[in-house]
């Protein structure tokens, strides 16, 4: 939602090139803490309805954006009436790489962590034997957990020392993608300001004559919004280590592949690639990507949506999901709509990153949780059908009612969630405002049908999704030397984009992009390239156990 982006809003999309795939010895020594403990718990009941006293659990929410707190709303006040369990949620209020490297410094973790699954920190907190394995703390405490924890997704998290450390949200298995593929949607668009995009002829921009001169049209059309000048193109936020527009998203909209028959493809090294880097050049060059792109973050991005400065961007569509809605209320033509963006020479139909096995983000206990058997408890509940209920529908007869003989939102319930997100997470925090532990296919029984300015995007992406799981957690991480050479090339590759797309003719392009592909090589490329494809090649072989 990439990744992330899911990370960053649907949530996606988003959203991902990840850890837990690699050696590691991790873990054995929390394993080993739990052994003396008494065990109480069977598999024939979820443990935490044993115990439902009062107890708050400090939560690490690794992304600065999170806006909610828990207990101000009528579905997180009602799990903690029904389960006894409160959550204090800690959310770094800048840079989330920065916090959480402070705290893996101190060898102290809040009881519970969420982080993106690509992030290294997981390969480095296990290693550490900062937390500990789920399926022991299952073992001594909550043996149901092995009932509702979907096998194949503990199959996927399993590490070499047999132990799961991690939980997915938003995960599909190739086992989902038969039962539900049909219904999948991706986070990844391309989106246009509808009323301009109608304005100007609504021109075909999947060639880069198309998109330069629709670009071009925008801005002579509609050189000012409301007194600000439109910005004619807009990107996920510059980071150290990219942007996730002019990666996954801009990759997977030319359909380039990953691998070629069975061994893992150069994408960004790929001819159609380059083309498509250097029509942003161009676009830059004659004034279409305005400087804000380059410096501008979520809340930034989120505002300027939220005034329509944008006509065109090549974004997650839930990253701005309630800005849409402030749009729509305003002006229903003025909202975004997906269109048919970049393409392949061929005009290839685009292959959009649907929901992975690794999911969005994943969900870990530490060592130092104050209890370790109610927290295992309660993540055993919040992964449950019950627990994903509760948190999607809320309480029955406060926010929902049987209809027809099915779970359906209170109307009133129903027209704030479709007009209002954000005020809609604060009053009520049902339809997965706490994301942390969501089954996304569980989901689908009581999600209400979708509305518009949501739909059009979401049908947009109907068809075109696909699942990469075998492409997943092959990323070296931790303090390997594929790790530390993986490290090195994203921030390499972090520093030459904007170099890139600033370059004042082609010819420097090339000079640019060959000195990148220099300083990879001598970063470590060949050794980071060979440990993806043997963890390819084993993504295969695991994936193929756990769907016979």
């Amino acid at each position: 939602m990439n990744i992330r982006k899911w990370q960053k809003g649907l949530l996606a999309v988003v959203l991902l090139v990840g850890p837990l795939v690699g050696c590691t010895s991790g873990g054995n020594g929390a394993a080993t803490e739990l052994k003396d403990e008494k065990t109480k718990a069977t598999a024939d009941a979820p443990g935490w309805k044993a115990d439902t006293e009062p107890i708050t659990f400090d939560w690490y929410l690794n992304f600065s954006w999170f806006p909610n707190k828990w207990g101000t709303d009528m579905t997180s006040k009602y799990v903690t009436q029904k389960t006894g369990v409160s959550v204090n949620f800690i959310v770094p209020a800048g840079n989330e790489n920065e916090k959480l490297n402070t705290m893996l410094a101190s060898g102290k973790l809040p009881d519970f962590v969420t982080l993106s699954w690509g992030e290294d920190a997981i390969k480095k907190m296990i290693e550490g034997k900062m937390v500990l394995p789920l399926n022991k703390l299952a073992e001594k405490y909550d043996p149901y957990l092995i009932k509702v924890a979907d096998p194949a997704k503990m199959s996927w998290y399993r590490q070499t020392d047999g132990n799961v450390y991690g939980y997915p949200n938003a995960s599909s298995s190739p086992q989902d993608y038969q039962k539900y593929g049909q219904n999948f949607v991706s986070n990844q668009t391309f989106m246009v300001r509808k009323d301009m995009y109608e304005a100007i002829g609504k021109p075909d921009m999947r060639t880069p004559e198309g998109f330069l001169k629709a670009l071009q049209k925008a801005k002579e059309k509609f050189p000012e919004v409301n007194g600000q000048p439109l910005i004619p193109i807009g990107f996920h936020e510059f980071t150290d280590n990219g942007n996730y527009s002019f990666e996954d998203y801009l990759l997977n909209f030319l359909a380039i592949p990953h691998e070629k028959g069975g061994k893992l493809y150069d994408r960004r090294s790929d001819e159609e690639y380059i083309r498509w880097l250097k029509t942003f050049r161009q676009a830059n060059e004659q004034g279409l990507i305005a400087k804000d792109v380059f410096i501008d973050k979520r809340p930034q991005m989120e505002e300027k949506v939220a005034q329509g400065r944008y006509f065109a961007m090549l974004y997650q569509r839930s990253d701005f999901a309630t800005q849409q809605v402030t749009l729509h209320a305003k002006d229903p033509n003025s909202v975004y709509i997906a269109v048919d963006g970049p393409s392949n020479s061929k005009l290839d139909p685009p292959t959009l990153a649907g929901p992975g096995i690794s999911g969005w983000t994943v969900t870990l206990i530490s060592k130092d949780v104050k209890d370790k058997e109610r927290a295992i408890e309660f993540l055993t509940y919040l992964i449950s059908e019950e627990g994903n209920r509760d948190l999607y529908l809320g309480e029955q007869g406060k926010l929902w009612d049987t209809v027809n003989g099915k779970p359906a939102f209170k109307p009133e319930v129903l027209e704030l969630l479709n007009k209002d997100r954000s005020a809609f997470d604060k009053k009520y925090g049902a339809s997965s405002t706490f994301w942390m532990l969501m089954d996304t296919n569980m989901s689908l029984q009581w999600a209400p049908p979708s509305v518009e300015p949501y739909k059009q995007p979401e049908d947009w992406t109907k068809g075109k999704t696909h699942s990469f799981s075998q492409y997943e957690n092959i990323k070296p991480t931790g303090t390997s030397a594929e790790g530390i050479a993986s490290g090195q090339i994203d921030k390499i590759w972090g520093k030459a984009l904007p170099k890139l797309l600033l370059a004042s003719s082609d010819e420097e392009f090339d000079q640019l992009f060959a000195r990148f592909l220099e300083d990879r090589k001598k970063a470590g490329y060949d050794k980071v390239l060979a440990y993806q494809q043997k963890a390819y090649e084993e993504n295969i072989k695991k994936m193929e156990q756990f769907t016979k």
